[in-house]
């Protein structure tokens, strides 16, 4: 027979199985108890590597003395960061209001 106990108890055993650590993510974004999906990851990581790129790219502008260059660059990481930031809130934000449409009796 199904009980909300048994219910609560699948949901943390599945909650526990289903958590995954990526320290990419987590640096990067604010912590949560939803964890990622895959797809997630692999865009943060992607997104990650191109901002690492940037900075490398306007410290050797700066090293050869291209102000401009330098700035631009810098800007375009903080944008790409700053965008990363609030998809990772929007979806979060989706995924909290889907799961609190779910009923419990499930």
């Amino acid at each position: 027979m199904i009980t909300r106990s048994n219910l609560a108890e699948q949901l943390t055993e599945y909650q526990i199985r289903s958590k995954h650590d990526w320290a990419s993510v987590s640096f990067f974004t604010s912590t949560s108890n939803l964890s990622p999906s895959r797809v997630d990851v692999a865009i943060f990581v992607i997104c990650e590597l191109i901002i690492l790129a940037l900075i490398v790219f306007a410290a050797v502008s700066l090293y050869m003395r291209q102000m401009r260059l330098a700035m631009f660059l810098l800007c375009t990481a903080l944008l790409l960061l700053l965008c990363m930031k609030v998809t990772k809130q929007v979806r979060l934000a989706r995924k909290k209001k889907r799961r609190m449409l779910l009923p419990l009796s499930m």
